[in-house]
């Protein structure tokens, strides 16, 4: 057959592009590998460009871009051959995938039975650390943790009496006006006598036995308890003689007749009576006052405070 013969069978019936560009593949003797290290395309792809099967290329537009590299690492018209491979691209059949459903029973798709083992026995192993770790770190803070103080008995002492309580009760004899007084103990041992000015005051001593009074006036003479003012010892009519005067006796005696009411401070300190003020004794009293001057002439009585 000679070239013009050939040159028309190629016309009448070109030849597929695979077959063109495996012809000068051979032709120039290189290898599809050496193909695809020039064009970096898959071999597997150059081989389905080879034999025609274009439906094992993703794409025609990728067929068409493999080719052009393809005839250009063989010096073959590029722009010939993409125009003839679009063409035989679209016609070739284009196979779709199958896939197949993922079996769990497909004993070649599950974990080994050896693998399963091993992955069971390192979550036990975790599991079983953590477990014991926490102990650990309770049982230290167990152990860190401060010790109670030991509880102590502490006695409380007992309440003292405040100073008030302490403090003995004062009875104090304050005059209204001029009036005679003695104020003596159990032993009638005169503390007081004498005749007291107005706002005169002379308190009883704290430690007196007993202590008693005579007085002319009981009217003119007030009677104070801690301040507190007690009801009159008698109307005046009469005096009285040996009427208590202790914080004890005057405490009975107000009990039967009510509270004391406060005495007001008076505006200036009253007057502090002396030993003795006078010596004139009222007749009703002559006689046991006469006995006590008698005994204690000169000797006194300290004075009432303020």
């Amino acid at each position: 057959m000679t070239e013009a013969e050939r040159g028309d069978n190629a016309t009448l019936f070109p030849q597929p592009v695979g077959d063109r560009l495996r012809a000068a593949r051979e032709q120039q003797g290189m290898s599809l590998a050496e193909i695809g290290a020039r064009t970096r395309v898959p071999l597997r792809h150059l081989e389905a460009i080879e034999a025609s099967n274009y439906g094992a290329l993703p794409s025609p537009t990728y067929a068409v871009g493999f080719v052009r590299a393809y005839a250009r690492a063989v010096g073959e018209d590029e722009v010939a051959l993409a125009r003839d491979v679009r063409v035989e691209a679209l016609k070739a059949p284009r196979t779709t995938p199958q896939y197949q459903p993922y079996e769990i029973a497909d004993p070649a798709r599950v974990p080994s039975r050896g693998l399963v083992v091993v992955a069971a026995g390192l979550a036990l192993a975790v599991a079983v650390l953590a477990v014991l770790w926490f102990a650990s770190g309770l049982f230290r803070g167990g152990d860190d943790a401060p010790e109670a103080a030991p509880s102590v008995a502490v006695a409380v002492p007992a309440a003292q009496p405040t100073q008030a309580a302490r403090r003995a009760d004062q009875v104090s004899l304050v005059a209204t006006d001029e009036v005679w007084l003695r104020v003596y103990d159990a032993a009638d041992k005169t503390l007081y006598l004498g005749t007291m000015k107005p706002g005169d005051r002379y308190d009883v001593p704290a430690d007196a036995n007993d202590p008693k009074i005579n007085v002319g006036r009981p009217d003119k003479l007030q009677v104070t308890l801690n301040g507190s003012a007690l009801p009159p010892l008698g109307s005046g009519a009469r005096p009285i003689k040996d009427v208590p005067v202790g914080a004890a006796a005057l405490t009975a005696r107000m009990g039967g007749e009510g509270a004391p009411a406060p005495v007001a401070s008076p505006a200036s300190p009253p007057a502090v009576v002396g030993a003795r003020t006078s010596t004139a004794v009222p007749p009703a009293f002559a006689t046991s006052a006469a006995g006590a001057a008698g005994a204690e002439t000169g000797a006194g009585t300290s004075a009432p405070a303020n």
